[in-house]
């Protein structure tokens, strides 16, 4: 029985932590794209001619 609490416990801690680190990165700005998103995909793909 403790080690079913202790399984729940770190599975539920995992989707807290993930679920936090998926809200930072969706309210960070790290960088700035050609884009709406934020994610900077458009950042590098410009091409010199």
């Amino acid at each position: 029985m403790v080690a079913q609490q202790i399984i729940v416990l770190l599975l539920f801690m995992a989707a807290v932590s993930y679920a936090g680190w998926r809200a930072y990165k969706a309210v960070s700005k790290t960088k700035s794209g050609g884009c709406a998103k934020g994610c900077g995909c458009a950042a590098g793909k410009a091409v010199k001619i």
